[in-house]
């Protein structure tokens, strides 16, 4: 009885809603679509043809050395840093890696410079709060791969949509833990800078945020690894690197080279992992 009444109801056409939207805004937003790939790509395109012309060698120096100075100058992480990064260029995906870091850079940085503005207005407003709270876990619940629909659909294929669809996948940490970071300075130390006439920017500058630092670069530190995660995912519509690797060895059911690609990918992330989360105690 109940099973029919449900079948009576109509099906809303969400599908058809959906498609129509996703039509105006490409027929009328068009050209904001596409200077934000072009603008893109050139970025994107320079900064992976600068990381193709430094030599893997100074590359690895410079990459070792940062790990160096981030462990507190101990060699664990140095030298499997090194052992790392020398294994990928032996097994010839060292221009796979440049592609991958070019996209977890720019992912990251874009997510870091809209995250940490967000977590800070989070923190002082409670409209903010309100608003942008269901939105984070709006962004956090949903499943990795719905990300590619609307950057495919706005987008096209290639490494702009696979790095928009990094940044909103990977934002909510830098917003929440910014938030969590500020809202968790001590009301004493804000009412001393006040008693000082301290204005709001330089309370927020010389107090909040030195006092957040620990608790921001954590949330930092989530969304390089989330971005990394998604470019990896964002092969599937033509972000290379070395997701695109992976992708095709599972086409192929080719358990090796996907066995290799995905054991550099851990090499990778465990390298940014270790080195953020040095800076961030240093």
């Amino acid at each position: 009885m109940y099973a029919s009444i449900l079948d009576n109801i109509p099906r809303l056409p969400v599908s058809q809603w959906m498609t129509n939207f996703i039509n105006w805004l490409t027929q009328n937003l068009s050209w904001l679509f596409g200077s934000i790939r072009e603008g893109g790509s050139w970025i994107m395109d320079g900064l992976s043809d600068f990381l193709a012309i430094i030599p893997p060698v100074l590359f690895i120096i410079i990459l070792v050395a940062l790990a160096f100075y981030a462990s507190g100058k101990k060699w664990g992480l140095p030298t499997f840093s090194l052992v790392g990064l020398l294994y990928i260029y032996n097994q010839g995906l060292w221009e796979p890696l440049m592609y991958t870091l070019s996209l977890v850079i720019v992912a990251s940085l874009l997510s870091i410079i809209i995250g940490v503005p967000l977590g800070i207005w989070m923190a002082k407003s409670k409209f903010a709060n309100i608003v942008l709270s269901p939105a984070l876990d709006f962004m956090q619940t949903m499943p990795a791969f719905v990300y590619l629909i609307p950057a495919v659909a706005f987008f096209g294929i290639g490494m702009v949509p696979g790095v928009l669809s990094a940044v909103i996948f990977a934002l909510p940490p830098t917003v929440r833990f910014t938030n969590l970071g500020i809202r968790q300075v001590p009301e004493e130390m804000v009412e001393a800078s006040e008693s000082f006439g301290s204005t709001s920017s330089q309370k927020l500058f010389k107090v909040e945020l030195p006092l957040a630092k620990s608790t921001i670069m954590a949330g930092i530190n989530q969304t390089v690894l989330l971005a990394l995660s998604m470019v990896v995912i964002a092969s599937m519509i033509g972000a290379p690197g070395l997701g695109e690797n992976v992708i095709s060895a599972l086409q192929r059911a080719a358990i090796g080279p996907g066995f290799v690609s995905g054991f550099a990918l851990v090499i990778l992330a465990i390298i940014l992992d270790r080195i953020l989360q040095g800076f961030n105690k240093n």
